[in-house]
């Protein structure tokens, strides 16, 4: 893809593409996680190098043929911090050639702040002058949901899209997000869904998903409706890692998630990683968890 189209098409707005890759691929985001046990079992040194050989071998797996075989990838990102400037070149590496091929990105940063400092983290992962640029970063909205406003808007303004953490599967994660179920204005989870989904209600376009996305793990879905947490009505997608690997099925997903399922991006890393370093292996692997997923 020319960077002329590139850039066209990340004007679009992100739910829209987001759903277009959904529908052409199947709701499946890959994760690239360049754990140190991976890059091990694929023959790679723990290095910068490795995770740049690395990241490019799941790209080619994904990117496919004239089609994606994956609707995303998703980079986590703290592999690739703990290597520092080397690390995020490599990532960079990965941004720009993943653009190139036409397969969005989602950064794993979970970043989160307010005031200048947020707006940092906008234009670092959701500027185009930026060379982290992604289509869309994980956020942390446990500074307060409003400190995130900003950033959803200048996604929107680049045709990018941010994932909020609403319901994590890390058992730590009920300390802060259950607070306040059975109460009037409902649990933390239920309250960031609604902020959500007013925050989509007033920049997306009628009939279209928004730029706020959701993360909610794969094994908890079923909590969300004990919580109150109205999925199907936040008006995007929702980012749910845990599938493979970490016990999440496709059949217990489409029961936990209900009336929201086809908003579900589910990401699977290890799951399919494991199958590498050849590409033949990761294919079969990656077509095999779309086909569970019916993608």
């Amino acid at each position: 893809m020319s960077e002329e189209c590139a850039a066209r098409a990340s004007r679009t707005p992100f739910g829209r593409r987001l759903a277009d890759a959904m529908a052409a691929a199947g709701p499946l985001c890959l994760g690239v996680d360049p754990h140190p046990v991976l890059l091990r079992a694929w023959g790679l040194p723990d290095t910068a190098a490795g995770l740049e050989s690395f990241s490019l071998t799941a790209l080619e797996a994904a990117a496919g043929g004239e089609c994606p075989r994956v609707a995303a990838l998703k980079p986590q990102v703290a592999l690739y911090e703990r290597h520092g400037s080397a690390g995020f070149a490599a990532l960079e590496r990965l941004l720009s050639e993943a653009r190139a091929a036409g397969v969005l990105t989602i950064a794993d940063a979970k970043r989160g702040d307010i005031g200048s400092t947020m707006a940092g983290y906008a234009a670092a992962w959701l500027e185009d002058a930026s060379p982290l640029a992604a289509d869309a970063v994980t956020l942390s909205p446990y500074l307060g949901f409003g400190t995130l406003t900003a950033a959803a808007e200048t996604a929107h303004a680049a045709g990018r899209g941010v994932f909020v953490l609403a319901l994590t599967s890390n058992p730590e994660g009920r300390d802060v997000q259950h607070v306040g179920a059975g109460e009037e204005g409902g649990a933390v989870a239920r309250r960031i869904t609604e902020a959500a989904a007013e925050l989509n209600a007033r920049l997306a376009a009628p009939g279209e998903w928004g730029p706020v996305g959701l993360v909610v793990g794969a094994t908890v879905a079923e909590e969300a409706a004990r919580l109150g947490m109205r999925l199907e009505d936040v008006g995007g997608p929702l980012l749910a890692p845990g599938f493979g690997a970490q016990g999440a099925t496709a059949a217990g997903m489409r029961a936990g998630f209900g009336p929201a399922w086809p908003q579900v991006l589910a990401t699977s890393s290890r799951g399919i990683l494991a199958a590498g370093p050849t590409l033949a292996g990761l294919i079969a692997s990656l077509e095999q968890s779309r086909a569970d997923l019916g993608g």
